[in-house]
């Protein structure tokens, strides 16, 4: 019995990374994707996991919500902060600090 409730775990657990991999990939295509809109400089060309949680959708479905931050510049020579929030694969919202408008 403990036999299956690992195999259990552990396919879950493989699950979430899959599912996980795939969110972050999307958050990294959306920081880029803001900072090209903006004129901004997405710098390291990352995002980093902050936070897990369950979260509703519009539809009141379920989901895993998933915080990652990440940097941009305006100038080039400062490092700004920004977040972006994946409410399962798809885009929830986006934060960027304020910045000076050129």
């Amino acid at each position: 019995m403990w036999e299956g409730v690992a195999l259990v775990v552990i396919v879950g657990g493989a699950l979430l990374w899959a599912d996980s991999l795939k969110a972050r990939e999307r958050a990294v295509k959306a920081g880029r994707s803001a900072c090209e809109r903006y004129q901004l400089q997405f710098l390291d060309d990352t995002v980093s996991f902050a936070r897990m949680r369950l979260g509703r959708d519009e539809d009141g479905q379920l989901r895993i919500k998933r915080t990652y931050t990440f940097e941009f510049s305006d100038t080039g020579n400062n490092r700004r902060h920004g977040a972006i929030v994946m409410l399962g694969a798809e885009l929830a919202d986006m934060h960027l600090e304020p910045y000076r408008m050129q």
